[in-house]
Formats: C-alpha cells, sequence, structure tokens
C-alpha cells in the first residue's frame, strides 16, 4: 500500500438503505433511519454527531423507500454538511458491503467513516480521528459487550487486532473506519455482499476497540420504544 498524505477529517458513510424488515409494521410507511428516537429521526443522531467533529461530507446509500431520507434531510445543509446520495434498486438490495463499494467514488481515496443508520451511540469520534489509521491497517472496528439479542458475539479482539478465535467475543457496533481497499482488494466482490465477510477476511490485521458506554441496535419495536423512551426522560431531566 502506498503512502499518501490523507485528509485529516475524514468523509463518512451512513447506511440506510436496509427494509427492516424485523421493524415491520413501522417500516411498511417509513425506512427505519427515520423512525423518531425522542422526537427526532434516529439518523439525525448519527448526523449531528459526523457535523460535531468536523465532517463536511456524508454519502448515504438510499433503498428502501428512500426517497422519504432524501426528503427529510436534503443536501445536508442544516448540519453544515455537503450530503450525497447513492441509490440503490430497492428490489436489489446490495447488502452492506455491496452498498458501500457502490458508494466508492463518492467517497474518495482516503479513509472513510462507516455508521450503521439503525444504531445510536455516544461513542465520541474525534477519538478515532487524533488517532489515524496506520499506513498499512485497513479499517479499524467499533466493538461492544454483547447485547441479549447476540449473546455470542462476532469478534475477539487480540491486542488490539480483530480476532475471530480470542475470547471472549464482542459484537460489532456498526461503526467503522475503513480504507477503500479493504473492498477493491477482496477477492470475493461480487453485487451483493456484505461488510462481515469483509472483516473477517481481515482478521488480525485490522484494528479493533471495545467500548463499554451507551449503544443500542434498534432492531426491533421494543428497543425502539425502550431507546425512546429513556432519551425522552434524559431529555425530560436536563
Amino acid at each position: 500500500m502506498t503512502d499518501r498524505k490523507e485528509n485529516p477529517i475524514p468523509t463518512a458513510m451512513v447506511l440506510a438503505a436496509g427494509f427492516g424488515k424485523r421493524m415491520r409494521p413501522l417500516t411498511d410507511r417509513a425506512p427505519k433511519p427515520l423512525l423518531s428516537v425522542a422526537g427526532k429521526p434516529l439518523i439525525e443522531y448519527a448526523l449531528d454527531r459526523l457535523a460535531g467533529i468536523g465532517v463536511q461530507r456524508v454519502v448515504i446509500n438510499l433503498g428502501h423507500l428512500g426517497p422519504m431520507i432524501r426528503a427529510q434531510l436534503g443536501d445536508g445543509e442544516r448540519w453544515g454538511l455537503e450530503i450525497r446520495y447513492s441509490v440503490e434498486k430497492e428490489d436489489d438490495p446490495l447488502e452492506t458491503a455491496g452498498g458501500v463499494l457502490k458508494a466508492l467514488p463518492l467517497l474518495g481515496g482516503d479513509p472513510f467513516l462507516v455508521v450503521n443508520g439503525d444504531v445510536w451511540c455516544d461513542f465520541d469520534l474525534a477519538r478515532w480521528i487524533e488517532r489515524p489509521l496506520p499506513i498499512d491497517c485497513p479499517g479499524r472496528l467499533l466493538m461492544v459487550p454483547n447485547p441479549p439479542h447476540n449473546p455470542e458475539g462476532d469478534f475477539g479482539i487480540d491486542a488490539g487486532l480483530l480476532s475471530g478465535t480470542v475470547k471472549p467475543r464482542y459484537t460489532f457496533a456498526g461503526i467503522s473506519w475503513l480504507r477503500p481497499e479493504i473492498l477493491t482488494a477482496y477477492p470475493k466482490i461480487r453485487h451483493c455482499f456484505g461488510l462481515g465477510e469483509v472483516f473477517t477476511y481481515n482478521e488480525d490485521k485490522l484494528q479493533a476497540e471495545l467500548y463499554e458506554g451507551d449503544w443500542c441496535d434498534v432492531g426491533t419495536p421494543e428497543r425502539l420504544q425502550r431507546l425512546d423512551q429513556r432519551l425522552s426522560a434524559g431529555k425530560e431531566n436536563n
């Protein structure tokens, strides 16, 4: 991998093209990233945090009910962001890695942040920006303690690197900082594939960091309701 000057503040991608089938019937009328949490669409929490660390460009992939997301967020001016959209066919989902691969021309050649549009997390991404990726490292993943819905976890952490064998195992938080090469150099590129297999292929090369703060994967109506109640109560107490 050749040396090159990289932007200190990365571009970011927010993954927002999924169907949200486990959230039905809520996602029959709105995409999951637009579901309200404490009076604000879930995806806007991610945009707040990205703008807060100085990110200037955000790419959002659109699939299920994508025009609603574009109508809600517009060009990003409210956050001081430039929002660009990578449009996928709703009847031809690309999964996470396929979606990021399609969006690479919009993301540029430097490392970029990737945030799932259906997670809420108070991790301070500025900590990562202050600690750039080593030039020979394909990316960095945020891991969290295993929630009840994923008790076996996804990967372990061995001396700061992702491991498929070391225990305990932790859950991928849906937040990462990746080099484009992690996808362009992947030998099993195809139309539709997930980031999980790409991470597995790059075990022992990817950095991994455990975060034990506030995190929620809003994957079911029940989890959405609990997060909404918790954040709403926090607002009332402030």
